[in-house]
Formats: C-alpha cells, sequence, structure tokens
C-alpha cells in the first residue's frame, strides 16, 4: 500500500512560507516555521486515488483499520484501497522509573484512508463495524487535499522528555495550542490528566469538533 500526493495543492515555489506550514494553521504559524523543509506524501500507484477521512469511534481506530484490511482481502480492493493510516505520534513516558516509548493517537477518531471511491466503495466502508461515516457534508464524502494530509501525517513535534510543569488547568478553560498542526487553534479543556501531565482539548478541524490530546507545554491559557 503506498501513501499519495494529490496533485491539487501542490505548494507553489513563490510562496516558500505558505509551504512550511500546515494547511488548517498556514495563516497563523510561527515564521519560524517558514524555513522548515516541507513533507509531501509520495505519489500513490493509483493516479485515481484520494485520501479520504473515516470517522470511527473514539478508541476503536486500530481495529477499524484490521476490519477495512479483511474487507479488502475478502471483497478483493487492492486495486481501489491505498494505505490506511491512524494519526499518532511517538510519546515517551516515564513509568517505575523507566522510559517507554508508545504510539499515542492524537485525532480519536479518525482513520485516513488512500482510496478510490465509488458507489460500492463507499457502501462497504460505511457498513464496516466501528465506522460511523466519513468527512463530509450529509452523504458526500470529501477528499482531504495534499496539503491536509501532510499536516496530520507529517507532525512537525516531537514529544520529548520534559520537566513537569506547575500550571494547571481546569474543564471547560479556554487555551491556545502553541505548537504542531494546529498551533494557534482555540479550544476548550475537556479533560485534564495531571499524572500524565496531558488535555483533551476540543478544537474545530476541518468543520468538525474534535477532541485533540496535548500535553501541558503545547498549550497556553487565554486570558478573558
Amino acid at each position: 500500500m503506498t501513501e499519495e500526493t494529490l496533485p491539487t495543492a501542490t505548494p507553489e515555489p513563490e510562496a516558500p512560507a505558505a509551504e512550511a506550514t500546515p494547511a488548517a494553521a498556514a495563516d497563523a504559524a510561527p515564521a519560524a516555521d517558514a524555513a522548515a523543509p516541507v513533507e509531501l506524501l509520495p505519489p500513490p500507484v493509483n493516479p485515481s486515488f484520494k485520501w479520504y477521512i473515516i470517522h470511527a469511534y473514539s478508541g476503536f481506530e486500530r481495529k477499524v483499520k484490521e476490519s477495512l484490511e479483511s474487507r479488502i482481502q475478502a471483497y478483493g480492493l487492492e486495486k481501489k484501497i491505498g494505505r490506511i493510516m491512524i494519526p499518532t505520534e511517538p510519546v515517551t513516558e516515564l513509568r517505575n522509573g523507566k522510559k517507554y516509548t508508545i504510539e499515542r493517537v492524537f485525532l480519536p477518531g479518525y482513520v485516513l484512508v488512500e482510496m478510490e471511491l465509488d458507489n460500492e466503495l463507499w457502501h462497504i466502508i460505511k457498513n464496516t463495524p466501528r465506522v460511523t461515516g466519513f468527512l463530509g457534508t450529509g452523504e458526500t464524502p470529501v477528499a482531504l487535499t495534499e496539503a491536509e494530509v501532510s499536516s496530520i501525517i507529517f507532525r512537525t513535534d516531537v514529544t520529548k522528555d520534559k520537566p513537569r510543569l506547575k500550571v494547571k488547568f481546569q474543564r471547560n478553560e479556554n487555551v491556545r495550542i502553541n505548537e504542531g498542526p494546529f498551533a494557534n487553534f482555540n479550544g476548550l479543556v475537556d479533560e485534564v490528566n495531571e499524572d500524565r501531565q496531558t488535555l483533551k482539548v476540543m478544537v474545530t478541524i476541518f468543520g468538525r469538533s474534535t477532541p485533540v490530546e496535548l500535553e501541558f507545554s503545547k498549550v497556553d491559557k487565554v486570558e478573558e
């Protein structure tokens, strides 16, 4: 299975600053990011492939991926479906004095699927267990642009060991994300995990309110 570069959002050479910022936050990304190289997906085996977001039950993203892979084999869809990806990031945790690196889902309920979508394939995916639908309006799925896919898959922030912060957050508190593809987005705190020093923040992404898990250090309090 392969990854795709969608032709509709190829960065323009005369605008290097826009190339270096994720699509979702291009207008507000820090100027320092402009010098960073742009990571783009390789072209697909099938030029008709496009990326779509599948909505799944939160916490069941990997199960949905496995179910879709099984259906590819069962229905002979190898030429219609490419890579299936779950947006994750490496996170280093300290447990009992030892460091462990795990892959954490940072967009719960989102599964990215590269495919040549048609009516038959729409029904096969829609009827997959724990799938609730596609990103889009009504029953019309919306394909992602190259910039949107890259901003999700190639996150600019990699979790590193940091001192525990003493800042306190509360539920329903307004915060602003200060790092990563959703930098400068505002959101409301939905959950606070003091032990892991993480927050679940509700952010509007692609027109949908989505929970995003973030470390304390990656958000700032918004002064009322």
